[in-house]
C-alpha cells in the first residue's frame, strides 16, 4: 500500500480537512493522558500531531515514507510523536501501545483483519477509535463534477480484500462483527468555505489521482478539474457544514 498515496503527502497535509478541536479533545479524553496511542495509517499526522500534546506518546505508523517525512516536518515541535514505517499486517512488531486510532486510512485496509490483531495486543481497557466523515453526510457539492473528470482519466483504484472499496460494507457492521463491538459515537460539525484551489488540491491526495498515478497528466488533470468546477459553480465558492464522526469501539465486559 506504500504506492497507494505516492506523491500525495504535500497535498494531503495542505488541503485535507482536519478534525475540529472538540474532536481532538474527545479523543484525548477517551485515551487518557498517560497512554501510548497507535495512529495506524497516520498520513502526515492529521491526528497524531494535535493529539501528541495530550497523551504520553503517539506511535505514528504509515507505509508511505513521503507521508512520514511530511509528518516529521510538520511535527518539529511535537517530540512525543514516534514516526515509524509499518502497516496493519505487522502490528505485533511495533512497540507496545494502549489504544488504536485510525482516520481515513481504515476504509482502505482489510478491515476485519486489522481489527482482529489488537484484541491480542491491547490491554483490556484499550479502545479502537475511528475518525472520519459521518456516514450520513451528504455528498460534497462538487463531487459530481470531479467524478466526471476522474472517470475520464481511466485510472483504476487499489482495493484491499475486505476494504470498504471492495465490499461497500459500513464500518459499523465491520466493527459489530469484531471483538470491539461496543460502540459509542460522537459528532462534531464545522462550517467551511472552499474555493477552486481548495477543491482541486485534495484530489491530488486521493489514491486514484495522486501525482504518482497521474504522472505526466497531472497538470492537465488539475486544469480540467478547475474548468469543470467553474462550469458547475461559476462563483468558484462553496460553503458547507462538514461532520466528523468519532466511533469509539470497546470489547464487551468479560463474563464473571
Amino acid at each position: 500500500m506504500a504506492d497507494l498515496f505516492g506523491g500525495a503527502a504535500p497535498s494531503y497535509a495542505k488541503y485535507r480537512t482536519r478534525p475540529p478541536e472538540p474532536a481532538i479533545a474527545h479523543l484525548a479524553a477517551a485515551f487518557g493522558a498517560d497512554s501510548t496511542v497507535l495512529d495506524l495509517g497516520c498520513g502526515p499526522g492529521t491526528l497524531a500531531i494535535p493529539l501528541a500534546g495530550r497523551v504520553r506518546e503517539v506511535l505514528a505508523v504509515d507505509p508511505d515514507h513521503g507521508m512520514l517525512a511530511e509528518g516529521r516536518r510538520l511535527a518539529r515541535r511535537s517530540p512525543n510523536v514516534r514516526w515509524m514505517a509499518g502497516d496493519s499486517a505487522r502490528l505485533g512488531e511495533l512497540p507496545a501501545f494502549d489504544h488504536v486510532v485510525m482516520g481515513r486510512s481504515f476504509h482502505w485496509m482489510d478491515r476485519r483483519a486489522v481489527l482482529a490483531e489488537p484484541d491480542a495486543l491491547l490491554p483490556r481497557d484499550g479502545v479502537v477509535v475511528l475518525v472520519g466523515p459521518a456516514a450520513d453526510e451528504p455528498e460534497q457539492p462538487w463531487e459530481p463534477a470531479m467524478r466526471r473528470v476522474r472517470d475520464a482519466s481511466g485510472i483504476n483504484t487499489f482495493t484491499a480484500s475486505n476494504s470498504y472499496q471492495a465490499t461497500g460494507e459500513p464500518r459499523e457492521a465491520v466493527l459489530s462483527g469484531s471483538p470491539f463491538r461496543m460502540l459509542a459515537r460522537a459528532r462534531f460539525e464545522q462550517r467551511l468555505t472552499y474555493d477552486v484551489t481548495a477543491v482541486v488540491g485534495p484530489q491530488l491526495s486521493y489514491p486514484y489521482t495522486v501525482p504518482a498515478a497521474l504522472g505526466g497528466r497531472l497538470e492537465a488533470f488539475a486544469e480540467e478539474a478547475g474548468r469543470a468546477l467553474l462550469a458547475d459553480r461559476p462563483s468558484g465558492r462553496w460553503d458547507l457544514t462538514t461532520v466528523t464522526e468519532v466511533v469509539t469501539a470497546r470489547r464487551p465486559p468479560r463474563s464473571p
